[in-house]
């Protein structure tokens, strides 16, 4: 065990460290006084490509080799590791070292980390630490007997010596290194060092040892060498003699990365030349050999202690995310608007000169202009997006996350920024990670703005105006100040803030006029209990989804016939045609157009079948065909078929896998819905997409367990479920949910679909609806509507985004009827929005239905 040194003997090394350091930096500073550090920089600029790449790819060449050291020394000491785990190890534990010196210790540190993880003893590392510096120094010895003996004359010249006595010294150097490895031969016993016995590796990993380190310092010579200004007149043997001791003087002197002492011996042996670019070279040496592999290692080393310790990590951001979540809202929504000053005040002041002139050798003047407008514009948006932040928007998270990195890019862009660019970015860190935070959806300026919040943003838009006109008084003339904004001859600062104010004003204003859309509150119990009655005697079985929850309910003033809605955009979508008594039907569609007026909405009849047709133009709405649905004639069904020898195969198939039909009573559902939920969520999982609404139901137990659920079981345990839409009238059966879980064997969705039919043939119904098949059923006519002409366009090549056509031929092995479902709709240039927002509708919001 290694003790450590007395206080005495460490404050004395310190000491000689110390002085070995001034007088370092007194000889190179006495040899470099008429150093131009500008001429330095020049030199460095005029270096080709082509050579400082060849450094770099030597610098690489020497800590591979360098990797090679440890894996010896652990050959050495009898152990066998995996490479790339030595290697990891040893770049770390050279790049760290070789900056901060002490290599015993900073080097050991690292290692005796990394390797005790591996399972070697403290002993053990120590005797690594031993066979790389063995190692160093055979490679030392080395390459200093070569050069001596190969550039005798030249070493000549940079040493006290003559060239004889260059070539004595070469020959000592090399009698010394074969006696090292006679003695690695002869003696296979441990040499007692005081009170250490060390073990000597043998004469093949000596020789590989000394392979390996020759290599490497050829490797870390080459680096400089490469970058030395030409005219220095020493050949590359001869250089990597003084190399060898300049290297060697510096981790003798223990001043962390050898400075001053590498550079100061380097210029003592090298022959008189260009100063200037010799210090170049060496500061280009400095970056390729030391700083980036020590930023390098540093960033390995973090990483590796963050992985070893990334259970007290993850406990500790856990702790920081809990934190976030309390106040993250309203922090980040004072730091955003934190950011849209800074944007406003860096838009309405000067820029600094220096770093304009520098960008004006890159970039147009237009993209400074441009850059700067948008600025003061973004910061403009982020004051006011700073209010959705507040309420938890998920729209205004989208936008904000959007102008912030917009908003540091300008500022990159109309000055050099990079403070204010810093800032936008930390602000955009943190909002990105509470992303979770976010989560409600409502629309960005819904409800309108405070007056406290427009005064809030008021002061800061007369601050940053007063400030740009205060800033640059002695570029305009008493012109009024709204004509600044459009006068090229004024600074584009004034302009930029002064269009940003105009921009805040008219916002304020489109607010000010815009109308108030009232938020219809949800159907309470009691509505739904008597739109249930009136579900369960309609013939079409989509009026199910009112019983959702989700959609607000128009009723008839006699109760029995209700429209269910949705309003999204400037859209006020009605799902399907009015459900109950139809002579209730017009009263109804009149009314629901009346609302949509009283509320500036357009009104939208989504999913409508052909019964109500005349009722939609009477209404003055246009229609447009959406796709044709399966409806099953359960009469008519039957397994036996030979048209469906097929579907028979596959059912009995699944009857042999185990599975078996159970249809679960309302009461028997919600004692299960744990386990029908577990289901749901591995579906949803599997599928890695959220619950859709509106058109489709979602599995909330509120609403799953309103209905029958017809069961796919297998080895006692459900694997497969959908809930049952049935009528008091028998005359339409169809499923809502249909899901899943992992465990289900293939073709359960066609066994629980037969099995439905089955049952619901034995009970007498007449239909079976398989839902609705979007896009088909289109006329193919030249002389069809447009409508119809994009729509078999888009069923044909829409593969890539939805399946479309293997809908449609899922559908048909169940030899269905097909029945049109229409949109009623404004129509005409409304038409895109209006699909948007029905988009929108069932997805969850325009993101989602963008993006799915």
């Amino acid at each position: 065990m290694i003790k450590p040194r007395s206080g005495r003997r460490a404050a004395a090394f310190a000491l000689i460290t110390l002085a070995v350091f001034v007088l370092a930096v007194y000889a190179l500073s006495t040899n470099l006084h008429k150093i131009s550090f500008s001429e330095v920089l020049g030199s460095i600029a005029a270096q080709s490509w082509q050579r400082l790449a060849a450094a770099a790819v030597c610098a690489a060449g020497s800590y591979l080799m360098l990797t090679g050291y440890d894996y010896l020394a652990v050959l050495g000491i009898g152990r066998r590791l995996p490479y790339p785990r030595v290697a990891l190890t040893s770049f770390t534990a050279f790049g760290i070292s070789h900056s901060a010196g002490l290599s015993s210790i900073s080097g050991g540190s690292v290692r005796l980390r990394a390797y005790a993880g591996l399972g070697l003893s403290a002993l053990e590392v120590a005797g690594i630490m031993t066979l790389v510096a063995i190692n160093f120094f055979l490679g030392v010895g080395t390459i200093l007997a070569i050069s001596l003996w190969v550039g005798a004359e030249q070493a000549a010249r940079a040493l006290p010596i003559s060239a004889t006595q260059s070539r004595l010294i070469a020959l000592a150097l090399a009698a010394v290194l074969i006696g090292y490895a006679l003695l690695t031969l002869l003696k296979r016993t441990p040499i007692r060092v005081g009170k250490r016995e060390i073990q000597l590796p043998s004469l093949k990993l000596t020789l590989a040892q000394l392979l390996v380190a020759s290599v490497d310092l050829c490797f870390a010579a080459a680096t400089l060498y490469l970058v030395l200004p030409p005219g220095l007149g020493i050949s590359y043997p001869a250089f990597v003699g003084l190399y060898v001791l300049a290297i060697q003087a510096g981790v003798l002197s223990n001043v962390p990365g050898g400075l001053g002492v590498f550079e100061s011996v380097l210029l003592l042996l090298l022959p008189a030349g260009d100063n200037d670019a010799v210090l170049g070279a060496v500061l280009l040496y400095r970056v390729y050999y030391y700083l980036a592999p020590l930023l390098l290692a540093v960033a390995l080393l973090t990483g590796r202690e963050a992985f070893e310790q990334r259970h007290y990590l993850r406990r500790m951001l856990a702790a920081v995310r809990r934190w976030l979540e309390f106040c993250a809202p309203q922090t980040l929504a004072a730091a955003v608007f934190a950011a849209g000053t800074v944007l406003l005040f860096s838009g309405a002041t000067p820029g600094i000169v220096s770093r304009l002139r520098f960008l004006r050798d890159f970039l147009p003047r237009q993209v400074l202009e441009i850059s700067h407008l948008a600025g003061s514009a973004i910061g403009i948006g982020l004051l006011i997006l700073a209010r959705g932040l507040w309420r938890r928007l998920d729209g205004a998270w989208w936008l904000t996350a959007l102008l912030l990195a917009a908003g540091a890019l300008a500022s990159l862009l109309k000055g050099l920024d990079y403070e204010e660019a810093m800032f936008l970015a930390v602000v955009l860190l943190l909002l990105l990670a509470a992303r979770g935070r976010f989560y409600r959806r409502a629309p960005l300026l819904q409800p309108k703005l405070s007056a406290g919040w427009w005064l809030a943003i008021a002061l800061v838009v007369t601050a940053a105006v007063w400030v740009a006109l205060v800033s640059h008084s002695h570029a305009y003339t008493d012109q009024p100040w709204w004509s600044l904004a459009f006068d090229r001859g004024v600074p584009r600062a004034v302009r930029a803030t002064i269009l940003s104010a105009m921009l805040a004003g008219a916002i304020a204003l489109l607010q000010l006029l815009s109308p108030a859309y009232a938020d219809p509150a949800p159907p309470n119990q009691a509505e739904l209990a008597r739109a249930a009655e009136i579900v369960a005697d309609t013939r079409d079985t989509l009026a199910n989804l009112a019983l959702a929850g989700d959609k607000q309910l128009l009723f008839a003033g006699s109760g029995d016939a209700f429209i269910m809605y949705q309003r999204s955009g400037r859209s006020m979508v009605a799902l399907g045609d009015p459900v109950g008594a139809p002579a209730r039907h017009v009263e109804l569609a009149w009314r629901f157009a009346e609302l949509c007026h009283r509320q500036m909405a357009w009104p939208v009849f989504y999913q409508v079948t052909v019964d109500d047709l005349p009722l939609y133009l009477d209404l003055g709405l246009a229609l447009i065909k959406l796709g044709e649905e399966a409806r099953v004639s359960l009469p008519r069904f039957s397994l036996e078929a030979p048209e469906r020898a097929e579907l028979r195969a596959d059912h009995r198939r699944a009857g042999r896998r185990g599975l078996y039909f159970r249809l679960l009573s309302p009461g028997e559902v919600a004692a299960r819905m744990n386990e029908l939920k577990r289901i749901s969520d591995e579906w949803l999982f599997s599928k890695a997409a959220p619950e859709k609404g509106f058109s489709v139901g979602r599995f909330d137990p509120a609403y799953v367990g309103r209905f029958s659920c017809a069961c796919a079981v297998c080895d006692a345990r459900i694997v497969a479920f959908a809930n049952l839409w049935q009528s008091r009238t028998r005359d339409e059966l169809s499923i809502d949910l249909m899901r899943y879980d992992a465990d289900a064997p293939p073709g359960v969705m066609d066994f629980l679909l037969v099995e439905l039919m089955l049952w619901g043939r034995d009970q007498g119904y007449r239909w079976f609806n398989l839902g609705m098949a979007p896009l088909s059923g289109f006329e193919r006519h030249p002389l069809a509507p447009f409508w119809h002409k994009l729509g078999v366009l888009v069923h044909h090549y829409g593969r890539p985004f939805y399946n479309f056509q293997g809908l449609r031929r899922y559908k048909e092995k169940f030899d269905p009827v097909w029945r049109p479902r229409y949109l009623a709709s404004p129509g005409g240039l409304v038409l895109p929005r209006v699909l948007l927002d029905v988009a929108a509708l069932i997805a969850g919001d325009v993101r989602e239905a963008m993006l799915r």
